[in-house]
């Protein structure tokens, strides 16, 4: 065989591989690039993400994770919580092919009990502009106080009017509550109780004001808690003679 003719068959060889290679990317063998010009298309595999239990005192912070899926740029065109103590942070621009971050913060203290907190974000998708992400959990105190910070004793001077509040902790580790106070030592008497070593104790408060009349005033717990080295409990009271004929 002459070296042409090698050469000929080589070239042939070549020709027939490129054309295989051309029919298996048009059957889907090989990737296919996203088409220019087509439109922006959001894709998120999570909307809602939930904290479970938390502290009511601390901030919480997700990120959801936003795809671009067409093949012109997708823009983020407008972010609204629902609560103004939600901050976002986020990427505006995400290419084609490429991915970005909505990370959502909620400011500490602005949680309570069961909570649920949605941000709306447009989207320059036609067919998809609106995408509600959601945080969502349950939120309790450092220190629980059951049933309130404030007392009410209400009822007949001279009678056994008293309230009971109990302090609950939440915190991982131990906490005490080393001193009581009150600015009205004269009209209430305080008694504080241990109910579970490191963890729960109940307040005692006992009228003991013998005339008719309204009062009020506060009690302050002192703790071993960083977080909470101080709680107040607020006390309001209205006496009245039995003869009033008030219930």
């Amino acid at each position: 065989m002459s070296q042409n003719q090698g050469n000929r068959q080589l070239l042939k060889a070549m020709g027939w591989v490129v054309l295989w290679a051309g029919a298996m990317g048009l059957a889907g063998f090989w990737p296919v690039p996203l088409a220019a010009g087509a439109p922006a298309k959001v894709s998120v595999a999570e909307t809602v993400h939930d904290f479970g239990k938390v502290v009511e005192d601390q901030a919480l912070t997700h990120t959801f994770i936003i795809n671009n899926h067409g093949g012109e740029p997708l823009q983020i065109e407008d972010v609204d919580p629902d609560c103004a103590c939600t901050a976002a942070n986020y990427d505006r621009t995400i290419p084609p092919g490429g991915q970005g971050r909505m990370t959502l913060t909620i400011k500490p203290y602005s949680v309570m009990h069961r909570f649920k907190k949605d941000t709306r974000v447009r989207f320059n998708d036609p067919e998809r502009p609106l995408v509600v992400f959601t945080l969502q959990g349950a939120a309790q105190p450092f220190i629980e106080i059951q049933p309130s910070h404030i007392v009410r004793l209400r009822g007949a001077a001279g009678d056994n009017l008293q309230a009971q509040v109990r302090f609950i902790s939440h915190l991982s580790g131990p906490w005490k509550i080393t001193d009581v106070r009150t600015n009205m030592p004269d009209k209430i008497d305080v008694s504080l109780k241990m109910e579970e070593p490191d963890k729960v104790y109940v307040l005692t408060v006992k009228n003991k004001r013998r005339e008719a009349g309204a009062y009020g005033g506060l009690i302050e717990l002192f703790t071993t808690s960083r977080q909470r080295p101080r709680l107040i409990v607020r006390v309001f009271a209205e006496l009245y003679l039995p003869s009033a004929g008030n219930p």
